[in-house]
């Protein structure tokens, strides 16, 4: 029971309620007392007999004007606004003591930093943070603010340190902990794409073998040769690809892109080459193709190595001389462009199959990057998970979600066949679908697959030790060989030759077996 007592300032006049408390033997669990004229009680529940003899009696203290009860103490409805407030922010806040102890966490801290099974009240706070020592920075009983990168469960986060110092009455401060407000790093404006002073920022990344490969194609971009970008789907190629356009001389013209894959052979030469008036038909047009567009730019060859042989050899002819001839025309155009190349799979492989001419390989082949797979730099997963949670909170026009511990875990352990786009996908469409702030690993709809590091299970039966070795074998190759563009790189995860990889696939027919075709030279 609670009660409100509105009244005049009077000495004394708490200790004549407190009185009357006692004469009726009365438990009181709480006393708030409001300059501005009130007098909060909390005490058990009373019977009414007795709660009729109490009223009256407090009413006649002097200066008390009317007592009234209510539903909640002052400081009650403080708690529960605070709660609330916390709760439904979507950033980590943590509350710990001076010796680092985890004393209050919202819902979003509790989600970020562990599961539903482990509290973290009561827990060190150095137990889920890293990067940053925390507790030494309480140690020094810092009197102002820091924001410091930190790591949560792999993820990268600023810190905002707030120190807390409580002044008693006489106006001694003492140290009492400190608020840590966690954001995730994608958050600062130098992640903030379309903002960038250089071109390759873009791409977001912290794996050492990217930063290596962006280094490289830096070099690269100022060069106008032929490069060529290797990596599985959804690896990123056309994105590298324009921004070595962007960080090159030619940023200021076209970059045109054209799947090669996707151009049917009837109108592949016309959409890269033109066409004169007429030349298709009685009513058609002349038309610019692609290279004649782009003249001073960058032209991308997606999936290059789709293209027929027929027109290889138009394509072979233009690299060498830089001019081609439209489609039904006699006169020869010529044009400056920048070609880059990218494919899926290795080129020389192709080769060694006589879909690929063997001269135009080596044309195209002067520069050459090669972009690894996302399970193969799986450090930057979490670094991708929240910078494409931020664009997908962006274009959906909602708050900004956070990811729990359960999802980071089963983002880190999934095998990405579909690599960085498959990720971006997976996490657009897992928060277009999301009803709440947090999203958890139930929330991910991700396709099961097989990966190579599911277990592989032989029966030996009635083969012999030879038979089951090689059905051993054979398994395994069957399982990765989809998740590897070539046979190098195979035969590099495998740590075996180019040539013992190409024969073990032929032996076991795995992959596309193809008649080796020599190339058509013209």
């Amino acid at each position: 029971m609670r009660l409100e007592i509105t009244c005049d300032d009077r000495l004394g006049l708490c200790q004549d309620v407190l009185q009357i408390l006692r004469d009726h033997e009365i438990d009181l669990r709480g006393i708030e007392v409001d300059p501005r004229g009130k007098i909060f009680l909390n005490f058990p529940e009373l019977e009414f007999a007795d709660f009729q003899h109490l009223m009256p009696e407090i009413r006649r203290i002097p200066n008390v004007k009317d007592v009234k009860t209510v539903a909640f103490m002052p400081s009650e409805r403080e708690h529960f606004e605070f709660s609330l407030l916390l709760r439904k922010l979507p950033d980590p806040v943590l509350s710990v003591d001076a010796k680092g102890i985890i004393d209050i966490a919202n819902d979003a801290a509790q989600a970020t930093l562990s599961d539903a099974r482990q509290q973290i009240t009561g827990t060190a706070i150095s137990q889920w943070l890293s990067g940053f020592n925390v507790v030494r920075w309480l140690e020094r009983q810092p009197k102002d603010d820091t924001l410091e990168q930190v790591s949560i469960s792999g993820a990268k986060y600023f810190a905002d340190l707030l120190p807390i110092w409580v002044t008693d009455e006489t106006g001694r401060n003492s140290f009492a902990g400190a608020v840590v407000t966690c954001k995730p790093q994608p958050l600062s404006g130098q992640w903030q794409r379309g903002h960038h002073s250089d071109a390759f920022d873009q791409i977001v990344t912290e794996h050492p073998a990217m930063k290596r490969l962006l280094k490289e194609a830096a070099r690269m971009a100022e060069l106008s040769v032929p490069l060529l970008i290797q990596g599985e789907t959804g690896v990123g190629k056309e994105l590298l690809a324009r921004a070595c356009h962007q960080a090159g001389n030619r940023a200021q013209q076209p970059f045109l892109a054209v799947n090669c894959a996707a151009l049917p052979d009837n109108v592949a030469e016309s959409e890269l080459f033109g066409h004169g008036k007429g030349s298709l038909g009685p009513h058609t047009e002349a038309k610019k193709g692609i290279f004649e567009q782009a003249n001073g730019g960058t032209v991308l060859l997606d999936a290059v190595s789709e293209m027929s042989n027929e027109l290889q050899a138009k394509l072979l002819r233009f690299i060498q001389y830089g001019r081609f001839r439209r489609i039904g025309e006699e006169q020869e155009v010529t044009v400056d462009v920048r070609i880059i190349c990218s494919v899926q799979n290795d080129l020389l492989d192709r080769v060694a199959t006589g879909e690929f001419r063997e001269d135009l390989y080596y044309r195209l082949n002067v520069l050459t990057l090669t972009i690894p797979a996302l399970r193969e730099r799986r450090s930057d997963i979490h670094l991708l998970a929240d910078y494409f949670s931020l664009q997908t909170c962006h274009k959906l026009g909602r708050s900004l979600i956070t990811l729990n511990r359960n999802c980071r875990e089963r983002l880190q352990n999934y095998h990405w066949p579909g690599n960085v786009r498959q990720l971006e996908n997976v996490l657009f469409r897992s928060i277009s679908m999301l009803d709440g702030e947090r999203l958890s690993a139930d929330d991910l709809h991700l396709p099961e697959s097989l990966t190579a590091y599911e277990s592989v299970a032989v029966e030996l039966g009635d083969q012999t030790l030879d038979e089951a070795v090689k059905k051993f074998e054979s398994t395994i190759l069957s399982r990765l060989y989809p998740s590897y563009p070539s046979t190098r790189q195979l035969a590099r995860k495998l740590g075996l030759s180019h040539t013992a990889v190409a024969n073990k696939l032929r032996e076991y027919k795995i992959g596309k077996q193809r008649t080796k075709k020599r190339p058509v030279n013209r």
